[in-house]
């Protein structure tokens, strides 16, 4: 097998090993089951072993399969590298950047800047996915991951863009049917806005200093960040939210913050862009500076964004 069809051949090879799908792996690269079914047919052949065990129902990987897994990881990771070095020698800003972040994060603070972005560097290309499950850059072969909280230590090299701060608000309309509370303890008489299984920070239950075996009624609760935005907005009760989320209906009024007397303090926590190579290239160094620049422009939020490129 030539070295060029062998590295494609990898490349779908780990696709497949992740999603043990050759469905899933088709419809992400717009090809057929068949067709990738028959790539890694031509690679058991080319290396004379069985990949998988294949069934009705589902993909096993042999040993051999799990071996060349390990492999194949860090051939690709090196020929991503190597290429981003050489393409980096004329400091053009070319290629595909793959970026993976929070949905809500994403929609309001990334997604908007990608036209102006590509505008400027027509020959990058992003692929962007949205999603809340904790992604490995190494293993996903993605070259920025966008994650928003305390950070575990790791290899991964991380670069903080902003911060994020909880912020209890309601709207105008809200407060003028409801009155105002000024003591922590007042939310017992009042409707919130809440997320939906909450197990983190992120909720009213996982605040201290309230008796939440009483809770007060919760007039929505939703796994999804904008749906909660727009009901606090609209007046439906008080949303406990990232200050990145709310910032522009606080500018603009139609959520006002309140201060509440003995409510426990939420300390701000950094927004980071992590990646797996130990040098930046130049796709990822332009889509940071990039980004870096417009939602310094756009929200109020960012006030202590690293401008330093690493």
């Amino acid at each position: 097998m030539e070295s060029i069809r062998f590295a494609e051949s990898l490349a779908v090879f780990v696709d497949v090993a992740q999603a043990r799908s050759f469905s899933a792996v088709a419809r992400r690269r717009g090809m057929v089951a068949s067709s990738v079914a028959r790539q890694i047919d031509a690679l058991e052949q080319d290396l004379k072993v069985p990949l998988f065990t294949r069934s009705t129902r589902a993909l096993v990987m042999t040993d051999a399969g799990q071996l060349l897994l390990e492999r194949a990881q860090k051939i690709l990771r090196d020929m991503t590298d190597a290429r981003s070095e050489v393409v980096s020698l004329d400091q053009r800003v070319q290629g595909l950047l793959r970026v993976s972040c929070v949905p809500a994060f994403g929609r309001r603070h990334v997604v908007p800047h990608l036209a102006s972005l590509l505008e400027k560097h027509p020959a990058l290309s992003v692929e962007l996915e949205l999603t809340e499950r904790s992604v490995d850059p190494v293993l996903e072969r993605f070259d920025i991951v966008i994650r928003i909280g305390p950070q575990p230590d790791s290899s991964l090299v991380g670069q903080r863009i902003g911060s994020q701060r909880y912020i209890m608000g309601a709207a105008p309309s809200y407060l003028a049917r409801h009155g105002r509370p000024t003591h922590f303890e007042d939310l017992a008489r009042h409707h919130l806005i809440d997320r939906q299984h909450s197990t983190n920070a992120r909720g009213w239950r996982e605040l201290d200093g309230f008796d939440w075996s009483q809770p007060p009624h919760f007039a929505l609760e939703s796994d999804d960040c904008d749906s909660r935005r727009m009901c606090a907005a609209q007046g439906l009760g008080i949303a406990l939210m990232p200050n990145w989320a709310i910032g522009e209906d606080l500018a603009a009024g139609r959520i006002v913050e309140l201060s509440l007397e003995g409510a426990p303090k939420q300390p701000a926590t950094g927004i980071f862009m992590l990646r797996a190579a130990p040098h930046a290239s130049v796709k990822v160094r332009a889509f940071t500076q990039h980004l870096l620049d417009s939602i310094g422009r756009s929200a109020s939020w960012v006030s202590d964004a690293a401008t330093a490129l690493q």
